[in-house]
């Protein structure tokens, strides 16, 4: 019993941060950094709020669940849980993250060097086959390799972006420059909803359950110890990816004077090359590509078991070939169209993931009814999915003029007073179906 050693608590916290920093937590605060301009500080403190408050929230809420994910989805309904579960792991996995992380891997290892011009898709595809049948052989052959990577990586990693943040107070005269259309008349909404990019918070929900099992094979611990002491581990993560974020944030701020660029890989590039050279540039390039491997591995990993789990007649090793494989397909749309895709769906996703975090958080608040978890969700879920297909180009003029009358709807939050009313509404509706003797209360069907 008792807590964990300093030493303990340290190694769970970067490892914690190793599993969070793959390939969004490098290109959306430089590009941020570019686009925000003056306005740089407001949009930095929303994109922190969803990129690192809300992760580390996630990780706690699931540290006090049993179940995890699927027990906190199964509080709305259990075929809710499944979907929302499926859902969450193949966005950070076979559609997004995974792709993602290869394509950043790309555009700041091999691209660099070579010509302008031209979209380079035979060394997209070149790189992506050789990049995926590696990252295939390695999730099938369990071994200590990505984890010894991650260990000696992120302390390398964290030392080259220093390096860069120094060679850009003393190197570059740039200040900060204008400010665009999209971060000018509310920053923070803005920086908000860009760190939903980070897709953080809702790979958070899956690597929650990896923290936990890491504390508890520490020691025997009980759930509010666990509770505590990933809790520890969560805020030397956050503090990790703060510095992070505003950092390179600052970086691209800086840049922004010599330049524009299509994205953060591309600033991060041309930055270590004005530096340092093409020696500097490689060199970077080289740990990202790790990173970004050891974060795909994990990734792989991670979304084969879940769907091993659900679907046991199709073995572990068919799902990390399927896994592997869209993967590979995704990836090859290149950076800019797999983040164009992406935006939508997190627009979609992240509204709903928020509600049910805050409201697991508060769940002793009101006994966990489960009026309450469905009456915030399905309201919340139904203006994100408004504003999802909005953003997708799909729109009527009905819908939207109603999602225009939402307080907050056009900093794209128009989902949080629907999400409150549907909450409040269904603890009412909860109440008023109660037994006289008040035992009648609407549990989660996993209890």
């Amino acid at each position: 019993m008792g807590s964990l050693r300093g030493k303990e608590t340290l190694t769970i916290g970067l490892m914690l941060f190793a599993l969070f920093f793959g390939a969004g937590n490098l290109i959306f605060p430089p590009f941020l950094g570019q686009e925000a301009g003056a306005n740089f500080w407001p949009a930095m403190l929303g994109f922190v709020v969803t990129g690192v408050g809300l992760p580390l929230l996630t990780v706690v809420v699931i540290s006090m669940a049993k179940d995890g994910i699927q027990e906190i989805g199964s509080r709305v309904h259990p075929l809710f849980a499944v979907v929302f579960s499926a859902a969450v792991y193949l966005s950070i996995g076979p559609f997004f993250g995974i792709p993602r992380s290869a394509n950043v891997a790309f555009e700041m290892s091999v691209k660099p060097f070579m010509a302008e011009s031209g979209s380079h898709p035979m060394a997209l595809l070149i790189f992506t086959v050789v990049f995926f049948a590696l990252v295939y052989w390695v999730t099938l052959n369990p071994s200590k390799m990505v984890e010894r990577i991650g260990s000696i990586l992120t302390p390398v990693l964290l030392v080259a972006i220093v390096l860069l943040v120094l060679g850009s107070i003393f190197k570059l005269d740039g200040s900060f420059g204008e400010v665009s259309e999209k971060y000018a008349v509310a920053p923070f909404a803005s920086g908000f909803l860009e760190g939903y990019l980070t897709m953080d918070t809702i790979a958070a929900l899956a690597f929650g359950i990896i923290v936990v099992g890491a504390v508890q094979q520490k020691k025997t611990l009980e759930r509010k110890q666990v509770v505590r002491e990933t809790l520890k581990a969560g805020l030397i993560a956050g503090i990790g990816l703060a510095f992070v974020y505003i950092t390179v944030g600052l970086l691209g701020a800086k840049m922004a004077s010599y330049g524009t660029y299509d994205n953060g890989g591309t600033i991060l590039t041309e930055a270590a090359k004005m530096m340092f050279g093409d020696l500097g540039m490689l060199l970077l390039g080289l740990i990202v590509t790790l990173a970004c491997f050891t974060t795909a591995v994990g990734l792989v990993a991670a979304t084969s078991q879940f769907f091993a789990k659900m679907m046991p007649k199709v073995s572990y090793k068919t799902f990390t070939l399927a896994v592997t494989l869209v993967s590979l397909l995704i990836a090859n749309l290149g950076l800019n169209q797999i983040i164009s895709i992406s935006v939508p769906v997190l627009i979609v996703l992240y509204p709903i993931t928020i509600v049910l975090v805050v409201l697991s958080f508060l769940d002793r608040f009101f006994n966990g009814s489960r009026g309450v978890y469905v009456g915030a969700v399905f309201a919340a879920a139904m203006v994100s999915v408004i504003d999802g297909l909005k953003t997708f180009g799909i729109e009527s003029d009905a819908l939207a003029s109603l999602l225009k009358s939402l307080p907050l709807s056009a900093e794209g939050l128009g989902w949080v007073l629907p999400a409150l009313v549907g909450g409040l509404a269904g603890w009412a509706f909860d109440k008023l179906i109660l037994s006289k003797d008040g035992k009648k209360n609407l549990k989660p069907a996993s209890e």
